[in-house]
């Protein structure tokens, strides 16, 4: 897919610097160059893993191939989003994990900060609004907020049966249903190809209901760039071309087994010595507020892909890091105190802006009050840029392992690299475990817990397993 020059491509290449990992930076407390050594035939191994089995569906490993195979999906969503803008003045996401996350990361990313408030003028698209969670009254204040038979609905779910999202569903059909709307005209399913339970509901709807394919090979947490999240961001105007564009030009960047030349095995390969040495929290701190939700998105990713019990020996591992979202500048003024004089068990990976998406100068004033006076003259940009990079020398100084993702700005071209890269990293960081990075079981287990305590069909003995637990001691209630 061609997209824009090789220069201009080149010149929005998103790096990884990881100086401040290094014991040349850091001293004792630093990672060698010859603990990287010793992990080449490893790192080699796990680059290996993900290359040889890419695109294979029965490994949940279809993502890799997004940025090649959909010029016809793009074509058809890009009719479809711009119907839905024509014709509806809300779009709401119906989903839950990967299915909510990612597509409120990309609109947070390249929509204004602000993009519901605009005038309509100034809106690409409809209002968008992500309903990720069945808390009620979070339900209540969406529907305070949009009129139903106005709004398109975009339902987000494999097999039909996600509990969250299916209640989702049933609370809106139920009111648009009884405002006499046709359900097929305000739905959207995006589900799988021919089987799962929002098939079923097509079918008794007559088949009218729009439908897009969430790939057998892609789960949740890995689906941003397939019909999940390209849906929503077309809608809102957002360039999926460049979002697709951007992965396959990470993924030219991350063809070679070597951690000097390939930026998602290096961050990999940093992480697991890390983890190795006892740093078992990972912080993402992007320096954009349009970078946000982007550590939202990738604690999903990381915690739901490594957090696993054993290992493909069949090992007890307890394998993972718990990853930690932070935003600078505000969280300078309330977790990096932490960062820098708490336990040593913290990886922070900055997300650094080059250039920002406006200018804000700061004006001359209050020159005899040197505390405020010196900031004149400068900008905002200028500002966050400089505590971005303070904050990482500190840390440096304090002798705290951290790197740093370079964005040269803020774009649909850089935000695919960066979501590539960083669903890369994942892999390879899991092949380096050598744990399952795909599967999700703990969060299984929970799903029918949930399902034994509401009386669906099936789950009998789980429920009786839970009665016959412990009953709850009132002395351990204070």
């Amino acid at each position: 897919m061609a997209y824009k020059t090789k220069e201009w491509r080149n010149s929005m290449r998103v790096t990884v610097d990881y100086n401040n990992m290094m014991s040349k930076f850091l001293g004792e407390k630093g990672i060698k160059d010859s603990q990287i050594r010793e992990l080449k035939d490893k790192a080699e191994k796990a680059f290996l893993y993900v290359a040889e089995n890419r695109g294979k569906d029965e490994l949940y490993m279809g993502w890799t191939e997004l940025p090649y195979n959909q010029e016809d999906i793009v074509a058809d969503i890009l009719a479809t989003a711009k119907e839905v803008r024509k014709k509806f003045k809300y779009f709401v996401v119906l989903g839950i994990g990967g299915s909510a996350l990612g597509p409120s990361m990309v609109y947070n990313a390249l929509c204004h900060l602000h993009y519901n408030e605009l005038p309509n003028g100034k809106r690409k698209g409809p209002k968008f609004y992500v309903e990720d969670n069945v808390d009620p009254v979070r339900m209540a204040a969406l529907l305070d907020v949009i009129e139903p038979e106005k709004t398109c609905f975009n339902v987000i779910s494999k097999s039909g049966a996600t509990s969250e999202t299916m209640t989702q569903y049933l609370i809106i059909s139920d009111i648009l249903q009884k405002a006499g709307v046709d359900l097929a005209e305000n739905m959207i399913f995006t589900t799988d190809a021919c089987r799962g339970n929002l098939i079923k509901i097509d079918k008794a709807l007559g088949g009218k209901v729009k439908k897009y394919v969430l790939p057998d090979g892609v789960g949740g947490r890995f689906s941003e760039l397939c019909p999940v999240g390209l849906l929503p961001a077309a809608v809102l105007g957002i360039d999926i071309k460049g979002l697709l564009a951007g992965a396959a030009y990470m993924d030219s960047l991350c063809s070679k087994p070597n951690v000097n030349s390939n930026p998602a095995l290096a961050q990999a390969v940093l992480q697991y010595i890390s983890m190795k040495q006892g740093k078992n929290i990972h912080v993402l701190m992007p320096y954009s507020d349009n970078l946000k939700l982007i550590a939202d998105w990738y604690c999903q990713l990381w915690a739901e892909s490594l957090g696993k019990a054993v290992d493909y020996d069949g090992n007890t591992v307890n394998a993972g890091t718990t990853p930690v979202k932070s935003l600078g500048v505000t969280d300078q003024h309330s977790q990096v105190q932490l960062y820098i004089e708490g336990p040593y068990d913290k990886v922070i990976t900055f997300i650094s802006v080059g250039k920002y998406g406006c200018e804000m100068p700061i004006p001359h004033g209050c020159e005899d009050i040197p505390d405020v006076g010196f900031l004149g003259g400068h900008s905002m940009q200028e500002l966050i840029q400089a505590e971005n990079k303070a904050t990482a020398y500190a840390l440096m100084m304090a002798g705290r392992c951290n790197y740093t993702i370079n964005m040269p700005e803020v774009n649909a071209f850089t935000m695919g690299q960066l979501m590539y890269m960083l669903e890369l990293q994942t892999a390879y960081a899991g092949a380096l475990l050598n744990i399952n990075t795909f599967n999700q079981p703990g969060v299984e287990n929970g799903k029918k817990a949930t399902f034994a305590l509401l009386g669906k069909k099936g789950y009998e003995g789980q429920k009786q397993e839970m009665d016959s637990a412990p009953e709850i001691d009132t002395k351990y209630i204070v």
